[in-house]
C-alpha cells in the first residue's frame, strides 16, 4: 500500500486482514429511495472483523442538514469506541463498491488521520475475488458499532464519552462551508466541480430529497462521480482520471473544490483527484442541499434553461 494512493486492493486486504493495526470499516449508506438498510446488510454479510461506521449517526447533531461532519471531539469519541488508534491503518468499504466509503475516507483525513484507504471496488470486488464473508453477527462488533453512535450523542449532550484513544486534529483546508463557497462564487479562485448526475446539475431531473429543487451553484462544472471508476467498479488509473477532468473542462493545475447533493459523492471526486496528486481538495460539506435552501436573491441557482 502507498500513502500517495487512496485505495487498496481486495488481495492486499485479504493478505493483511486480522493484523492488529489494520482496522476495517463498513461505511455503507444508501439514498432513501433505494430502500436498503446498511445496518441490516452489515449484520447479514461483511468482511471478517469489520465494524460498522454509521454515516447517519456519526454526525453533527446540531445541524439539520443530512450527515454533516461532526465536531472533532465527537469524531474522536466515535472512532475510539470503534477501537481505532492513531497508529492504525483504516480500510473503508461500502456495499456498492464506490459510493459512501470515500466520504468516511475524507472524514478521517479531515481529522488528521492519513493512514486511511478505500477498498478498491468495495464489497462487490471482495465477493468477486472469492474471499470469505462473515455471516453471523458478532455481539462485540454490534456493541462497538452502537457505542460509536452513543459516544457522539454523549459529546453533543455535554457528557464525557468513554476513554478517548484517538486524537483528532482538524484540517480546515479540506472542509468548506457555505460562506467559503459564497465568497468563491463572488471572487472565483477555486474551480467548483459537482459530482451529481448531469440531469440534476442542469435542473432537468429531480433531486432525490423531497422539497429540494435541482440545478447548480453558479460557476460550477459537472463531472458525475461514476466517471471516476470502471464497470467493476474499480478506481480508474491516474492517466485516465486526468483525461476525465480535462474533458470536463477542469484544469488540474488550478485549485479545485468538490460538491454534490449532501457531501457524500463529492468525496469520490476527491478520491480520484488524490490519485492524480491533488491531496488537499476541499469538500463543500453542505453541498447543493444547503445552497438550494438559501434565499434565491443572495444564493442564485443555475439551470440549463435559466442561467
Amino acid at each position: 500500500m502507498a500513502l500517495d494512493d487512496p485505495v487498496v486492493s481486495a488481495q492486499w486486504l485479504h493478505q493483511h486482514l486480522g493484523l492488529p493495526d489494520v482496522k476495517v470499516l463498513d461505511a455503507s449508506w444508501y439514498m432513501p429511495e433505494e430502500n436498503r438498510d446498511p445496518w441490516q446488510e452489515y449484520q447479514a454479510a461483511r468482511i471478517p472483523g469489520t465494524l460498522f461506521f454509521d454515516l447517519d449517526g456519526i454526525i453533527d447533531r446540531k445541524n439539520d442538514l443530512p450527515h454533516m461532519l461532526p465536531s472533532k471531539e465527537a469524531f474522536a469519541a466515535a472512532v475510539s469506541a470503534l477501537d481505532i488508534r492513531n497508529q492504525d491503518k483504516v480500510i473503508v468499504y461500502d456495499g456498492k463498491g464506490f459510493f459512501s466509503a470515500p466520504r468516511v475516507w475524507w472524514m478521517f483525513r479531515v481529522f488528521g488521520h492519513d493512514n486511511v484507504w478505500v477498498l478498491d471496488g468495495g464489497l462487490p470486488q471482495w465477493r468477486a475475488s472469492g474471499f470469505d464473508l462473515e455471516r453471523n453477527s458478532s455481539e462485540d462488533a454490534i456493541l462497538k458499532s452502537k457505542a460509536a453512535n452513543n459516544a457522539v450523542e454523549m459529546v453533543y449532550n455535554g457528557e464525557l464519552a468513554n476513554t478517548i484513544t484517538f486524537q483528532a486534529e482538524f484540517q480546515p483546508q479540506l472542509f468548506w462551508t457555505l460562506d467559503k463557497v459564497t465568497h468563491n462564487v463572488a471572487v472565483p479562485t477555486y474551480q467548483q466541480i459537482d459530482a451529481r448526475a448531469k440531469g440534476r446539475f442542469d435542473g432537468v431531473a429531480p433531486e432525490p430529497r423531497k422539497g429540494v429543487r435541482s440545478g447548480h451553484i453558479p460557476g460550477s462544472l459537472s463531472l458525475p462521480f461514476p466517471e471516476m471508476f470502471d464497470a467493476a467498479p474499480k478506481l480508474l488509473p491516474a492517466d485516465e482520471l486526468r483525461k476525465k477532468f480535462q474533458q470536463a473542462g477542469i484544469s488540474i493545475d488550478h485549485p479545485i473544490v468538490v460538491t454534490c447533493g449532501s457531501g457524500v459523492t463529492a468525496c469520490i471526486l476527491a478520491l480520484g483527484l488524490y490519485r492524480i496528486g491533488k491531496h488537499d481538495v476541499p469538500v463543500y460539506d453542505g453541498s447543493w442541499t444547503e445552497w438550494e435552501a438559501q434565499p434565491d436573491s443572495d444564493y442564485p441557482k443555475v439551470t440549463a434553461t435559466a442561467s
